[in-house]
């Protein structure tokens, strides 16, 4: 069994930066493609980014790409999501994911990952 923990500082002003963290236990993080994904009040969850086990494919939402970098450290079983020029849309609680099948692939669908963290809440302040 994997479990997922994010952490990071959750308010941050517009503008502004924060780096989110994702930390794997019970099985390496190193066989799975991991992702960040989204949920703002009263909307549905959304894809944000994602990488592949080995780091060497990334994929991000339109509406996040040249902000936020996903980025991983095996070693450490941390994936990291580093959110820059933060816009008060961005506010939600994010939550990252493992998926152990597509681990070659930075995949975009929340259907194909197996393993969910609780979430973090990030607010934007404008």
């Amino acid at each position: 069994q994997v479990q997922l923990a994010e952490s990071g500082v959750g308010l941050v002003q517009a503008g502004g930066s924060l780096r989110l963290s994702c930390v794997t236990t019970g099985r390496t993080s190193s066989s799975y493609a991991m992702g960040w994904f989204r949920q703002a009040p009263g909307k549905e969850r959304e894809f944000v980014a994602a990488i592949s086990w080995s780091g060497s494919a990334t994929n991000y939402a339109d509406s996040v790409k040249g902000r936020f970098t996903i980025s991983r450290d095996n070693a450490k079983n941390t994936v990291y999501l580093q959110m820059n020029s933060l816009k008060p849309e961005d506010t939600a609680i994010y939550y990252c994911a493992a998926d152990r099948t597509n681990k070659y692939y930075a995949g975009q669908f929340g259907a194909t990952y197996d393993y969910w963290g609780q979430g973090t809440q990030v607010t934007v302040s404008s």
